[in-house]
């Protein structure tokens, strides 16, 4: 156990201004938006700080930022990345709307598998595009990706497959197995894959992360950001990196490196190059807070059904047999003081489903889980 993962002072993060803290009232505890509550990574610290005592906090320049991130997609994945190749945006949402423009039209079908991360539905229809729902098949080992749903919206028109993985909410990495024939699928329609690789990083022990632009698609773009393995989503920094057969296409979302932060692209370097031994230690605190979540739920919400995610930190509770309706996160809002993230926003498929961030220390976690049960017994009286 890492002591610097594990000491959190409840104090010292109310003090935050940031959207997880400063959303709801100081009784509640928020477990809900995808933001770490540990500190950050020295040498991630270390970039900001030098920053700051150079007074430079002007205008984004990508800078080593392609260099840095092909270095770490080879060593961490095994993804031959052309630095050259690498744009610069904001962040993964704002990379999604870009390309999504840029590769589609409106009227164009976009596929999504939900329950999904929910700014691809608003994303989608922001664009005047349509979201064409291919969701995940539900089976007694957890979720997995239906090539038949995926099969048959392509063949009904759709030429362009929002992909996130690993997937928000349900933690899925998906194997080489299962993404394989989606790639044969994809090229035998002439499908473009957008995928949202945005948890790569944080993938847990058992599993395997698989770059989808490793499969041999032409048609593919990579969007992803060190924002969630970092903790650097408020210092807005992204990529793009499209396979060649997509450059031309995407040349127009070169402009995005403007709407990105000088801070993030340093941060971002920084973790890239010298951040991989604090992620291990990350990703192995993570993998306790995993099965501590299991043993927690075990205990205290027996009717409560948990799937252990592969990736992220991100725990997909089915509240269903709780008799809670659709949005059971009210329940626990209302009589717990937990912040959740709703269920039904990451579509229908999400009714009855709650989502918990355990990106927390083990005692902070307890007291989430805890403030659960203690809404449901409430329930119950």
């Amino acid at each position: 156990m890492a002591p610097a993962f594990d000491d959190l002072s409840l104090d010292e993060l109310r003090a935050r201004r940031s959207a997880k803290w400063a959303t709801y009232p100081a009784d509640v505890l928020p477990a809900w938006v995808a933001e770490m509550d540990f500190a950050l990574a020295e040498p991630v610290r270390a970039a900001l700080q030098g920053a700051l005592d150079r007074d430079d906090c002007g205008y984004p320049s990508p800078g080593a930022l392609g260099d840095a991130f092909a270095g770490f997609a080879g060593r961490r994945h095994g993804w031959s990345v052309d630095p050259a190749a690498v744009m610069l945006a904001g962040d993964v949402v704002v990379a999604i709307a870009e390309s999504l423009r840029l590769l589609t039209a409106p009227g164009d079908g976009v596929v999504v598998n939900p329950p999904v991360y929910p700014p691809f539905f608003s994303t989608i229809r922001a664009l005047d595009r349509r979201v064409v729902e291919a969701p995940l098949a539900a089976t007694p080992a957890g979720w997995e990706l239906d090539l038949d749903a995926l099969e048959r919206a392509f063949a009904d028109g759709a030429r362009t497959f929002l992909l996130c993985n690993p997937h928000n909410p349900s933690g899925r990495v998906f194997t080489r197995a299962e993404l394989e024939p989606v790639a044969a699928l994809a090229g035998r329609y002439g499908v473009t894959v957008v995928a949202d690789e945005i948890h790569a990083a944080l993938t847990l022990s058992g599993a395997t992360f698989v770059p989808f632009a490793t499969l041999g698609l032409a048609r593919t773009v990579t969007i992803t950001s060190a924002s969630k393995a970092w903790n650097l989503a408020g210092l807005k920094c992204a990529v793009i990196v499209p396979e060649a057969a997509l450059r031309d296409e995407l040349a127009p979302a070169q402009t995005l490196r403007y709407h990105a932060g000088h801070l993030g692209v340093l941060a971002s370097v920084a973790a890239y190059e010298h951040g991989e031994p604090w992620l291990d230690e990350l990703v192995a605190y993570l993998d306790g807070n995993r099965r501590a979540v299991g043993e927690l739920v075990a205990q205290l919400l027996p009717s409560v059904h948990y799937v252990p995610p592969e990736g992220g930190y991100l725990a997909w509770l089915d509240c269903r047999a709780l008799g809670l309706g659709d949005d059971p996160s009210q329940a626990f809002l209302e009589r717990g003081r937990v912040a959740l993230s709703p269920g039904p926003a990451f579509g229908s498929q999400g009714r009855g489903f709650a989502r918990l961030n355990f990106a927390t220390s083990r005692a902070i976690l307890t007291d989430a889980i805890g403030r659960i049960a203690s809404a449901v017994a409430s329930e119950g009286d």
